[in-house]
């Protein structure tokens, strides 16, 4: 069975930073794509970032580009986010997600229950 387990939010002022953790099971993890995805109060789902399998190629929405960086460890099964310079915009929660291939080209058919990053002074 594939497990999406997310962590690391929490309530942080504008300008810090937080690390968001998603550890993976129940699937070959250096096999896929993974996905950060993210949901604003009362808005729709917003991409963030996606890594490829192998963690050598990574792409991010304008909007977070340059602040936030995605990274894998194949050791732990476990794909990571690190966000810095936050702004109160960037409050969401945030989801973990398995994409259906080794690139962002395919689809993502799994994930994680979320975990909300709020950015308030």
């Amino acid at each position: 069975e594939v497990q999406l387990v997310e962590s690391g939010g929490g309530l942080v002022q504008p300008g810090r930073s937080l690390r968001l953790s998603c550890v993976a099971s129940g699937f070959t993890f250096s096999s896929y794509a993974m996905s950060w995805v993210r949901q604003a109060p009362g808005k729709g789902l917003e991409w963030v970032s996606t890594i490829n399998s192998g963690g050598g190629s990574t792409s991010y929405a304008d909007s977070v580009k340059g602040r936030f960086t995605i990274s894998r460890d194949r050791t732990n099964n476990t794909v990571y986010l690190q966000m810095n310079s936050l702004k109160p915009e960037d409050t969401a929660v945030y989801y973990c997600a398995k994409h259906t291939g080794d690139s962002r080209a395919g689809g993502m058919d799994y994930w994680g229950k979320g975990t909300l990053a709020f950015v308030s002074s």
